[in-house]
């Protein structure tokens, strides 16, 4: 099995950052991968779309993508008053990146997985065509890894293609952690 982790650092990781964030495109595996680090590191898990949906930051409804429009500057600041306030470090499972910057983020963490296995996972969970090629557009021009590296973030990038999310956070990995 190919090596799945390259790690890019833009910024050394904060010292006093509680968080890591695990970004990608949907399908790539993001949940199961923040699961499985905050199990194994007994960090909080933190769902970004239960939170969004959870606190109202929201601020309108995509017909045509069939998704919650997300206010931004309102999901900076829960996450940031969350991350303050945790008893323990969290592991944030959102692709939206971009909302947190480095100084609250240790590390952020960018799944992807190759294309064929991305378009069958979107497909498996009853994307349209349109949302699975707009979700397979993301992937091949890396948006959610873009958005890390333009935030700023010391990105770490993991391949879940053809690995379960334990033999990707091995303890080589969990040792970049």
């Amino acid at each position: 099995m190919k090596q799945p982790v390259k790690r890019r650092a833009a910024l050394p990781p904060s010292p006093g950052a509680k968080a890591i964030i695990v970004t990608g495109t949907p399908g790539t595996g993001k949940t199961a991968i923040a699961r499985c680090i905050a199990q194994k590191l007994g960090y909080q898990y933190v769902d970004g779309a239960r939170l969004i949906r959870e606190q109202k930051l929201s601020c309108g409804y995509d017909q045509k993508r069939h998704c919650l429009i997300v206010d931004e500057a309102r999901l900076r600041r829960a996450l940031v008053s969350l991350i303050t306030h945790a008893s323990s470090p969290v592991v944030i499972d959102s692709h939206l990146s971009q909302c947190l910057s480095p100084e609250h983020a240790s590390l952020c963490i960018v799944t992807k997985c190759h294309l064929t296995v991305l378009k069958r996972r979107l497909e498996r969970r009853g994307y349209s065509a349109a949302k699975v090629r707009e979700n397979l557009d993301a992937e091949i021009f890396d948006s959610c890894l873009t958005e890390a590296a333009e935030q700023g973030h010391s990105i770490l990038v993991l391949d879940t293609t053809a690995a379960t999310p334990g033999q990707v956070i091995d303890k080589k990995t969990l040792s970049l952690l």
